[in-house]
């Protein structure tokens, strides 16, 4: 079976890892890949945005699945012109994806649907939004409606900062287009977590919880990013609360979607925080999130593709996930000046010896091949993943093989994991999940 991975980042070489690992028989693509999937894919030089060339090349290789990582070809269509030729795409229609793709949809819905979000003000016009931030006289976060790469949310404690983003986005049109309009929202207190659903337009079936980590400096601190790295299972989100968050968002988007006209199909990625008053939508993503794919893929022993066969034939309600004991963590290596504007062509050294760490793997994110050497040509440059059978496991083989690779201005976060890895063997999953994830 031929199988094409649409993207080149770190989610996609995880994407690809995974169906290679299932079956060995299967023959992958990668449009246009990256160093990491050229190891383990054939790479066609197709840009995500090119459907034409894309659809052409499925034809032409016999590609009987297309896995879509990132969300721009979502937005932009992909499965929509793809499903047109008779070709069959993993991932949400564009009409579907709007719900990534458009804050203001996406608040929208939960609002008329009584999916529990935080409170929100949209604004098109940036005077009225400054006159808005300066009377709330409180911590409040700014988003740009559109897609920012992950990039388009400040965290603004005074009215000042709120000012400033406002000016940024919508003036100075940092994001562009995706700026234009903005949804102001309260700032919620609690932990941040990320839940994902396996959808076929009509049923869901959640997925393993986990927690990332945006923000560029040790303690939450600095601007945010796209990330900096994670972990899995996230211990914050035991049995009942998954079934809860299942019950209370992940179900109702899936049937608000389909009442809207917008039957969802593929992963719907539910960003959270998990309040006093329980758990609470930050946002919805229409794809697997990036570092998150790259922490469950490690995890699912049920496999990529079944997961994906299942969304597209309307079974999910048939389909059980099956997870490996333990955990994974993420730490994620990034340029200097990442992620405002990060420094590209430094050659990179040690992969291989971080790969030879038992227990690490290493997905490629941002890199290319210079003159036969492996280079900086992105923000996010590297993901070392350390698996155990401990998060502190995890954890401790995760910066062990990331201190083993060097590059001119390379960064990382510290803490990634810190505030919930205990000492070796006290971490474990809940009892209620270690039963039933079982591979």
């Amino acid at each position: 079976m031929a199988v094409l991975v649409v993207g080149s980042g770190g989610r996609e070489h995880a994407l690809a890892w995974a169906l290679a690992q299932e079956d060995r028989t299967t023959t992958l693509f990668g449009a246009p890949g990256n160093p990491g999937i050229a190891s383990i894919a054939t790479c066609l030089p197709c840009s995500p945005l090119d459907f034409d060339a894309l659809a052409g090349e499925a034809v032409r290789r016999g590609v009987a699945l297309t896995v879509v990582g990132p969300e721009a070809p979502l937005a932009a269509g992909l499965v929509d012109a793809f499903a047109a030729r008779g070709l069959r795409a993993f991932g949400p229609t564009r009409d579907a994806a709007a719900i990534e793709s458009s804050k203001i949809f996406m608040k929208s819905l939960c609002r008329r649907y009584e999916i529990p979000t935080a409170e929100a003000r949209t604004f098109d016009d940036v005077a009225s939004a400054r006159e808005f931030v300066k009377r709330a006289g409180r911590p409040l976060v700014i988003k740009a409606d559109g897609l920012a790469a992950g990039k388009g949310v400040v965290m603004a404690g005074t009215a000042d900062e709120a000012a400033a983003a406002l000016d940024e986005m919508m003036t100075g049109r940092r994001f562009g287009d995706a700026g234009a309009r903005v949804v102001v929202e309260e700032w919620l207190e609690g932990t941040e977590v990320s839940v994902f659903g396996l959808c076929d337009g009509a049923h869901v079936a959640p997925l393993l919880p986990a927690r990332d980590y945006k923000r560029l400096l040790d303690g939450d601190r600095g601007p945010n990013t796209g990330s900096m790295g994670g972990y899995a299972p996230a211990p914050a989100v035991d049995a009942a609360m998954l079934g809860r968050v299942s019950d209370e968002i992940l179900e109702p988007a899936v049937w608000a979607m389909a009442q809207e006209g917008r039957p969802y199909r593929g992963v719907l990625f539910a960003g959270l925080m998990l309040t006093a008053d329980g758990p609470r939508v930050l946002e919805f993503n229409a794809r697997f999130g990036d570092p998150e794919a790259q922490l469950l893929m490690p995890l699912l022993a049920s496999g990529l593709r079944d997961a994906a066969e299942a969304a597209l034939a309307g079974r999910v309600d048939r389909w059980t996930p099956r997870w490996r004991e333990g955990f994974t963590l993420c730490v994620t290596l990034c340029a200097a000046g990442y992620p405002d504007a990060p420094r590209t062509g430094m050659p990179i050294d040690g992969v291989d010896a971080a790969r030879a760490v038992p227990g690490v793997l290493v997905f490629h994110a941002g890199t290319t091949m210079r003159e036969g050497r492996l280079a900086v040509s992105g923000g996010r440059v590297l993901n070392v993943v350390g698996s155990g059978t401990s998060l502190a496991e995890a954890r401790d083989r995760a910066y062990r093989a990331a201190a083993l690779i060097s590059f001119e201005g390379k960064t990382i976060r510290r803490d990634i994991g810190s505030d919930v890895a205990a000492p070796r063997g006290a971490a474990g999953r809940p009892d209620e999940l270690r039963e039933v994830t079982q591979a």
